[in-house]
């Protein structure tokens, strides 16, 4: 059923027609998916694996924010950094390049392509999966019913057994620092900035405050970091947070922590603002632009979850271990969950939905086994326990580290920052988390969630044969020093 709205008085009647009609409409489709970011794309294709008549509705591009404004043209714009910063000092590797400078229109327009070409692969996969598509803004009606108001205005009520919702985060908003999308930006906004600035600040020391404020720097920018916390990257290993700090201050980043800003001012110049530090007299602060990384909430409004009783809780959607809301037949996925915020999370939510949909009985998620990685150089990962949160939990644990100055690799690619550090259970030899920074230390995060998820004991990562020269050897390095640890 399709109805076109006409304005005014006649919309209203026509949306509220169409909402009286929700309880009454026979299914058109097993499962309809609401959002296509990683979480939503993968559970609609999940579903029509399973022989799911699935629809997936998008109001704005295939792939969502990670595909478009987040995960895959950050990391193109890294590597553009990654590159720049190389070419820069080339002669000790035995190359000479001339006068290297950076070109962030190029670099932005690369990124955007990334994106474009990602977004093109989900459309691919959802195609080949048969898997329909609608451009729209859905809203929840009741009765297993979606509404979607189509981009020309033009209204389709859509009937599903199953409903799931995986719309995704928005960057949270903090009095006195909201987003102009000028002087005061978001991450959106730093993927597309058309020239860099002289100076920057960003506020909030997690994952994309610490990408974005690398990038900047790196591209040239005079950047400072401004986190109400005690330690950049506040979830990680401490050891790790204050490797990343020095390394980041070795880079020119200026870093501030438990600290925050007051008397935000914005001008035709830039943006100005009081630092305020405990213990300390404030100082002012000037740059060309404020980014706001500061976390995000979910993107629950206008959904209408309220009219058919779906729970939330601190701007995010309730759920059980197996993502069904209080609402039967509506399931939540991804950010618009809470939880970790992270793109595998959300995919790996989409199958344990799509499977509970299917009548399996899914293994709810557990979130320490949740990878977690920053992308800056030195990159971090980390999956499993803290040695902290190990010790808190009553373990008694074994502890291994070691450096990445002592692999052949790394000193192969005159990379020599970071190291390993294996948290085990001192009784068991059981891993219990795994805590990297260096080079591409994302790439070996791999083995480690392997062996958390599986009680891979130090020996074992010890008798496995790592292939040399490679950065893994760093890996059984530190299993064998926390070997040697327990006797």
């Amino acid at each position: 059923m399709s109805i076109a709205a006409d304005s005014g008085g006649d919309a209203l009647h026509t949306t509220s027609y169409v909402m009286q009609q929700a309880d009454t409409l026979a299914a058109q489709f097993d499962v309809a998916v609401i959002g296509s970011g990683p979480g939503g794309y993968e559970a609609a294709i999940h579903a029509a694996r399973y022989g799911l008549k699935t629809c997936i509705v998008e109001k704005a591009v295939l792939g969502g924010v990670c595909v478009n404004w987040g995960c895959i043209p950050t990391k193109a714009l890294l590597r553009s950094a990654e590159v720049f910063d190389l070419a820069k000092n080339p002669e000790t590797f035995g190359v000479n390049v001339g006068n290297v400078s950076f070109d962030l229109a190029q670099a932005v327009k690369r990124s955007r392509n990334v994106a474009l070409k990602s977004s093109k692969g989900v459309a691919y996969l959802l195609k080949k999966a048969a898997v329909e598509v609608l451009a729209g803004e859905a809203v929840l009606t009741g009765g297993a019913g979606v509404m979607v108001t189509m981009p020309d205005g033009s209204v389709r009520m859509l009937g599903a057994k199953n409903i799931i919702v995986a719309t995704g985060s928005t960057p949270r908003v903090i009095p006195g620092l909201e987003p102009d999308g000028k002087k005061i930006i978001t991450s959106r906004e730093a993927l597309i900035l058309k020239e860099v600035p002289k100076s920057m600040i960003v506020v909030g020391g997690g994952a994309i405050g610490v990408e974005m404020a690398w990038f900047y720097a790196k591209a040239g920018s005079k950047v400072t970091i401004v986190e109400l916390m005690p330690r950049m990257l506040p979830a990680e290993e401490a050891e790790v947070s204050e490797a990343l700090k020095r390394s980041f201050e070795k880079a020119g980043i200026t870093v501030h922590c438990g600290a925050k800003l007051d008397n935000v001012a914005v001008s035709e110049s830039g943006v100005s603002a009081e630092l305020v530090v405990e213990g300390s007299a404030p100082q002012t602060l000037n740059a060309s632009c404020l980014l706001v990384a500061v976390g995000v909430t979910g993107a629950i409004d206008g959904l209408g979850l309220d009219a058919v009783g779906v729970e939330t809780e601190r701007g995010f959607i309730r759920t059980d271990g197996q993502c069904r809301t209080s609402a039967p037949g509506i399931y939540a996925i991804g950010d618009v969950r809470g939880g970790m915020l992270l793109a595998h999370k959300a995919s790996a939510e989409a199958a344990i939905a799509v499977e509970a949909i299917a009548g399996k009985s899914p293994e709810p998620l557990s979130e320490p086994l949740i990878p977690r990685c920053v992308y800056a150089q030195p990159s971090v990962a980390s999956v499993g326990l803290t040695e902290e949160a190990a010790v808190n939990a009553g373990y008694q644990v074994a502890v291994g580290r070691s450096q990445f100055a002592a692999s052949g690799k790394a000193n192969a690619y005159g990379q020599l920052e970071g190291f390993v550090k294996l948290v085990f259970d001192a009784a068991t030899g059981k891993m219990l988390g795994g805590h990297l920074i260096g080079h591409d230390a994302v790439e070996l995060i791999g083995e480690l969630g392997l062996a958390c998820r599986y009680g891979v004991t130090a020996g074992g990562l010890v008798n496995t044969v790592h292939a040399h020269p490679t950065l893994s050897e760093t890996v059984r390095e530190a299993a064998f020093d926390a070997l040697q640890s327990m006797g």
